[in-house]
């Protein structure tokens, strides 16, 4: 069984209820959407076929308590399924980060899902898959990245209509970066005195996005 991977490392993770935790980030290759914000259109082709058992080996040598599956779109490779749960077996603490436009329900329930809905100024707002909310637990994570004040609007409606504070661990508010001013969007959330958690990408105030961090 085989998966192409972009990249696998290991760096604090930069956003979701983890942030700043050491983690080991598995990279999948390839994804349906192309969001007009996206900072990792490098792994849309390309990387290598590797087998199951060789990503695990590589994940202990990191000997990690956290675990990210991310791309691309992990869930666009079926392996993925089973990457998770043997993940979850070996005892890791996973997250998996998926665009919110696949089919989330085979997934292990012990993975925390960070399902991205795509706001309408991603560019990719109709591939949001709406009965995914349907498997979201306490476990799991929903973000949007704001690119605006309508996307923010947007973003406020659907987390009242789903009630998604209630129906998820963490609900997350991030301002695409460079387009929405970080204060901007705090004092809104502010304003509003929305049940939402306000992030930053540390890898970007950290590394500035290189890959491999």
């Amino acid at each position: 069984m085989k998966l192409r991977i972009t990249e696998i490392f290991y760096s604090l993770q930069g956003e979701s209820r983890s942030i700043g935790l050491p983690t080991v980030f598995i990279r999948l290759t390839g994804c349906p959407l192309r969001c007009q914000y996206c900072d990792t259109t490098y792994a849309f082709k390309g990387g290598e076929l590797v087998e199951l058992t060789a990503i695990m080996e590589k994940v202990a040598s990191y000997n990690p308590q956290y675990v990210c599956v991310t791309g691309g779109e992990p869930l666009a490779q079926p392996n993925c399924i089973m990457l998770l749960k043997q993940l979850c077996d070996a005892g890791y603490q996973v997250s998996l980060e998926t665009s919110g436009a696949l089919d989330i329900s085979a997934t292990d329930i012990r993975v925390s899902r960070v399902v991205d809905l795509k706001t309408p100024d991603s560019q990719e707002v109709e591939r949001n898959l709406y009965e995914n909310i349907n498997y979201l637990t306490k476990n799991d994570q929903i973000k949007f990245v704001i690119c605006s004040r309508d996307d923010y609007d947007w973003a406020k409606t659907k987390l009242i209509q789903y009630d998604l504070s209630n129906r998820v661990d963490e609900v997350l508010f991030s301002p695409s970066f460079q387009q929405v001013k970080p204060q901007q969007l705090a004092d809104w959330i502010i304003a509003d005195n929305l049940p939402v958690r306000f992030q930053l990408q540390l890898h970007k105030i950290l590394w500035n996005d290189e890959p491999g961090h």
